[in-house]
């Protein structure tokens, strides 16, 4: 079960943070600023540190998940340098697939928006919609 998804732009800004259940607890916008930024900051720091040969053709993903004792923290990066980020229980081993959905999602209903700017906040009822059909999927 996916608990909340958070989005974050390529410089480590949040740009969009939901809880689907009431497991988790309601982050503050404070909180969930700091969480994004924290996490942006590991995520490259991973990266870096990998010591996995780099390889030009395949950009490196850094963390893709992080195991707790409660609880599972899926990392998807696209591309471009967004990072989904869900947090689910720990029977969720894979979530890339569901991810890249998300990261569909964004582009059908945010990207695609000719008022939409890449570092805002998304606002859009339809993609909410449309991640919480997601969501109830998985």
């Amino acid at each position: 079960m996916i608990h909340a998804l958070f989005i974050i732009n390529r410089s480590g800004g949040l740009i969009y943070s939901k809880n689907f259940t009431q497991q988790v607890a309601q982050l503050s916008s404070n909180e969930a600023l700091i969480f994004a930024g924290t996490f942006h900051g590991i995520h490259a720091l991973a990266s870096r540190i990998s010591p996995a040969p780099k390889r030009d053709s395949v950009k490196d993903t850094g963390i893709q998940s992080i195991d707790t004792k409660n609880f599972r923290i899926h990392c998807y990066q696209t591309p471009t340098g967004i990072k989904f980020i869900a947090v689910t229980d720990l029977l969720q081993t894979k979530l890339s697939g569901a991810l890249n959905k998300a990261y569909t999602l964004y582009c059908d209903y945010a990207l695609k928006n000719p008022f939409y700017n890449l570092e805002m906040p998304i606002r859009s009822e339809m993609f909410d919609t449309k991640l919480h059909q997601l969501v109830q999927s998985h």
